[in-house]
């Protein structure tokens, strides 16, 4: 470890740098009294000659101080709730180490905390042995790893609330699940799964159930009908020929996406869904519109490929507080345009589309104070 030596001089600047940061940040933040102490120590030992000091001594200290700082006036630009979210991050991170969480939150009670358990990465091909006993885990964060199954021991997390296992390969699901009742989030996204367990059904607080892109996935146990506090249900990209009966049962549901599918018709019954507010049914060959859409006094938006859609109810055209937007999913073809020249990522181009459909319902979101005629305008738009 390298030693420094300081004259008078040079000491003296860098105290006096310290300092002058030290009471900067108490401006800032004059209650953060744990670090402004733990400074004050390492600094309290002011030498008058010239002496031998470790170089970590000064930069350690500066490097702290830096950090707060930095940190403070960060979230002197952000607003409540990113400041939130950026503890909240700070608490999963190793960032927790340099004691730059704000001090009231350490007498928190520990029974509030979030326990979370976070993996990423090709190089994991199975899950760490010591996660089977750490059952108070209340969320699975796994994305992007090469893990071909979730064990069956996670019927003992009794507490878990979030399941997030999108693009890892999954092939099944285990029948353990509906032990898990306390889920309120599943995310199986972009996986390769070819069913879903009836088990599920059994989830019964379940708000939110994600299984896009799952390749050859094409129906649903009907025991998914208990789900009845579903509320955001994404089928996107798969092989799903109609809307499962299971579905139509969900009654609290508000958000459906079945886009990218192999739907040509929607059941008359589809005013089942009396919750429902968004509908996703673009990247289809829908042929009409049932009457009966009309019925969901609560639909705010509609999305559906026009291709080769040549029936829908006018009350929904003209109704200025839905949102109907047409897509035209199939490109302009020119004469000289071979199509099988064209190496299409299609699941890049998927996501593409779905961050397309995000950013356009956000700003349709941000228009409420909007004139009404402004909402009557059906978009057409090529994708």
């Amino acid at each position: 470890m390298g030693f420094l030596i300081l004259d008078n001089k040079t000491w003296d600047s860098q105290i006096q740098i310290i300092l002058i940061q030290i009471k900067l940040l108490e401006q800032l933040n004059p209650d953060h009294h744990h670090f402004l102490q733990r400074c004050s120590r390492e600094t309290a030992y002011v030498p008058i000659k010239k002496q031998s000091i470790r170089r970590s001594d000064i930069s350690g200290i500066v490097c702290r101080v830096n950090q707060q700082w930095q940190y403070r006036i960060a979230c002197r630009k952000l607003k409540s709730a990113e400041v939130t979210a950026l503890q909240c991050y700070l608490e999963r991170s190793s960032l927790s180490e340099t004691h730059l969480l704000p001090s009231d939150d350490e007498d928190n009670d520990a029974d509030n905390k979030k326990f979370i358990f976070e993996l990423k990465g090709k190089k994991w091909m199975k899950l760490p042995e010591d996660l089977q006993y750490m059952t108070y885990l209340k969320e699975w964060h796994i994305h992007g790893t090469r893990i071909p199954e979730i064990p069956t021991y996670i019927e003992a997390f009794v507490d878990l609330q979030v399941l997030d296992v999108p693009k890892n390969g999954l092939t099944k699901l285990p029948t353990e699940i509906g032990k898990l009742i306390n889920l309120r989030v599943v995310n199986v996204n972009y996986n390769k799964l070819l069913s879903i367990p009836p088990e599920l059904g059994e989830c019964e607080n379940l708000e939110r159930l994600e299984m896009t892109a799952n390749g050859n996935l094409a129906e649903l146990p009907f025991e998914l009908r208990n789900l009845q506090k579903l509320t955001h249900l994404d089928m996107a990209e798969n092989q799903f020929a109609s809307i499962p009966v299971c579905v139509l049962r969900m009654e609290n549901l508000k958000c459906l996406d079945i886009s990218n599918n192999r739907l040509t018709d929607l059941p008359e019954d589809i005013d089942r869904l009396e919750s429902l507010e968004m509908l996703f049914l673009h990247k289809n060959k829908v042929r009409y519109v049932p009457m009966t859409m009309t019925n969901l006094i609560h639909l705010k938006m509609l999305v559906i490929s026009a291709d080769e859609l040549y029936s829908i109810p006018s009350q929904l055209v003209d109704n200025p507080n839905i949102k109907l937007i047409r897509l035209y999913d199939n490109p302009i073809k020119t004469d000289n345009e071979d199509m099988n020249e064209i190496d299409i990522d299609t699941e890049a181009q998927d996501e593409r589309d779905k961050e397309f459909m995000k950013t356009y319902i956000e700003t349709l979101q941000d228009r409420d104070t909007q004139p009404a005629y402004t909402t009557k305008v059906s978009l057409s738009c090529l994708l």
